[in-house]
């Protein structure tokens, strides 16, 4: 498998000319009737060999865990950071394995927030202080050795935790307002992940791929803290509820397909699902409301999915050209 990076850089060693590129971009566009900046591609798996070497990869830090932690519990919670890290210096850097570079990295800043938590346990309720730091800076340590795309949105979740915990710390009445935090937190890494969208139009390099997981993280740092002050989640469920759940799912599908990326209207998907269901089944007797809820969703999201370009050009047709320049451009031809 290969990236439009790896096109570029092939482009730059000589091996094709940028024509001879571009034109293998436009025939694969046009054989699979969508262009490739409308496919939101991002590596996940290159080939099943990326699944063999995560399974040993998971294998080996567990088991090793598992006996070290037996003897020493510190040396067992280091296992996972320290093994993700020495891991990744082959498989990630070397090898460019897109699958386990994920998991490694989730291992490793995963390892260091339980290593950390462990570390300082005698800080009480503030361990959360030093260890979303602690989380935040071994992110960016990641991100700076191996430049994998999902580590940005791993390091800004750790960075809005510890300004949140350390709010919270200095101020304890803040506590009453934790969901706005949480979705203010949201909005500014939509905003982030703007940036390195508006970056990368085209979405032929890594930033791309940058975006796309920040913008799966944004959006159920938003959608959480508005449905839970509905009272959804709650068992405060009501029509007038159900019809605002609606409209904010409407509101970010409109906002996924002027930024074209699925990604942040599916993240939030679990909660709509979740919360339409329990209406139907309080108001509607119905007792299997989550499947009538789940058929409703899949259908529309298939017709989206199958007019996607031209859903996208009616809605940019009614934004400001001052905003068309940082999203991907769309035409029907």
């Amino acid at each position: 498998m290969y990236t439009d990076e790896d096109l570029d850089s092939a482009v730059e060693q000589g091996i094709f000319s940028s024509k001879s590129v571009a034109q293998f971009r436009q025939q694969m566009s046009s054989s699979t009737q969508t262009p490739a900046v409308d496919e939101e591609n991002f590596r996940l798996i290159s080939g099943f060999n990326d699944i063999f070497v995560l399974i040993a990869c998971m294998l080996l830090m567990f088991c090793a865990a598992w006996v070290l932690g037996s003897s020493n519990e510190i040396l067992g919670l280091l296992v996972y950071p320290v093994l993700s890290w020495g891991l990744a210096e082959f498989f990630v850097r070397k090898r460019k394995m897109a699958l386990p570079a994920i998991v490694l990295l989730l291992s490793f800043v995963g390892g260091v927030f339980g290593f950390s938590q462990f570390a300082f346990n005698s800080l009480g309720d503030d361990v959360l202080i030093v260890a979303t730091a602690l989380s935040a800076v071994a992110a960016y340590l990641h991100w700076r050795r191996f430049r994998v795309p999902i580590t940005v949105a791993a390091g800004v979740a750790a960075l809005f935790g510890f300004i949140i915990a350390s709010s919270l710390y200095a101020l304890p009445a803040l506590k009453d307002w934790l969901m706005t935090m949480l979705f203010i937190a949201g909005l500014m890494t939509f905003a982030i992940a703007m940036i390195w969208d508006a970056s990368d139009t085209k979405r032929l390099t890594h930033r791309s791929d940058v975006a796309f997981w920040l913008h799966l993280l944004s959006a159920p740092m938003i959608a959480h803290p508005v449905f839970n002050s509905l009272g959804i989640l709650r068992g405060g469920e009501s029509i007038d509820s159900m019809m605002i759940v609606i409209g904010l799912y409407v509101v970010m599908s409109v906002i996924s397909i002027v930024v074209d990326r699925r990604a942040f209207m599916v993240s939030s998907l679990g909660y709509v699902l979740y919360a339409i269901s329990k209406i139907l089944e309080v108001y509607g007797d119905v007792g299997y409301s989550f499947a009538v809820t789940g058929v409703a969703i899949g259908a529309v999201l298939l017709l989206l999915s199958a007019f996607w370009r031209s859903t996208r050009v009616k809605v940019l047709a009614l934004v400001p050209s001052s905003i068309q320049r940082y999203v991907p451009a769309v035409t029907l031809n």
